[in-house]
């Protein structure tokens, strides 16, 4: 057993990992498998990072809690509304990788060997990818594994990107320079993505929450939350052929990528920005 520090929303707690049998080889999430536990029997804590098998995402478990959702800054992002997270659930730290996208290509049950753009495989966010084919990989995962793997709620999304925090950004209220790939996130906008966890990680340990790469969740799309979900489901009546995308990319403002900023697509659309990363339960 180790113990380690992970922070949440700006407080050190202590977590207990199971260290697995022998060293693994580094992980095209930079990983190098010192610190992740291989999923046990026991119900993983809080603060725990859960790898379930090598080509696995890393996941880290976040906490119970509630949170304000939304924003006013526009109408799609209103009205601002109370949401309860009852249970804690794990979810990637990093985007999903090439790596790991092509190695469910390899097993056969993702169908779609998404186009890199020139930028890279490996360690790069995989884009363009629909939101059916982030369906078909987190079903990969479940087969492979036997735990139930999803795409996060929207609700989920947004409560793991703050973090604990209320400002537009996880980091504070401005863009800033240095804390995320986007248009206007630096001194000249880079226009393509880059390597995942390429900048530091939010108080719950996920890299990548704003920029880079938009991000798939299961929600159908709605034009406002008048009549949203407050305990942390999807929301899986409205425009179900369009699905919600979260967290921004590359190719967008620093307004598109805030902690509340929300877009949408056909479910069946391949585009260059759009990317996902998956959660689980833990039951």
């Amino acid at each position: 057993m180790v113990r380690f520090l992970v922070v949440f929303a700006g407080l050190w707690i202590s977590t207990v990992m199971a260290m697995p049998v022998g060293r693994p080889a580094a992980d095209a999430g930079g990983n190098d498998g010192a610190i992740v536990r291989v999923a046990a029997a026991a119900v993983p804590e809080p603060g725990e990072l859960v790898r379930d098998c090598a080509s696995c995402p890393e996941l880290v478990v976040v906490p119970s809690g509630d949170f304000e959702m939304g924003s006013r800054d526009t109408p799609f992002e209103a009205p601002p509304h109370k949401v309860t997270i009852a249970s804690p659930f794990a979810i990637a730290r990093r985007e999903t990788s090439f790596a790991e996208w092509d190695a469910c290509v390899a097993d056969g049950d993702c169908k779609y060997r998404a186009d890199d753009q020139g930028w890279g495989r490996g360690n790069q966010p995989v884009v363009d990818v629909s939101w059916e084919d982030a369906k078909a990989f987190v079903a990969w995962l479940t087969r492979k594994t036997g735990r139930t793997y999803r795409l996060p709620s929207e609700a989920e999304w947004e409560y793991a990107a703050r973090a604990g925090t209320t400002a537009k950004y996880w980091w504070g209220k401005d863009a800033g320079k240095g804390n995320a790939n986007c248009d206007g996130c630096g001194d000249a906008p880079v226009r393509k993505t880059m390597p995942v966890a390429s900048f530091r990680p939010n108080g719950f340990g996920l890299y990548d929450t704003a920029g880079n790469a938009y991000e798939w969740v299961e929600d159908c799309w709605n034009d406002n939350y008048a009549k949203a979900p407050k305990d942390g489901s999807a929301w899986t009546t409205g425009q179900c052929r369009q699905r919600v995308l979260r967290g921004g990319s590359f190719a967008n403002k620093a307004n598109l990528a805030t902690s509340s900023a929300r877009f949408r697509y056909d479910i069946d659309v391949r585009y260059y920005a759009n990317g996902f990363r998956v959660a689980r339960d833990l039951q």
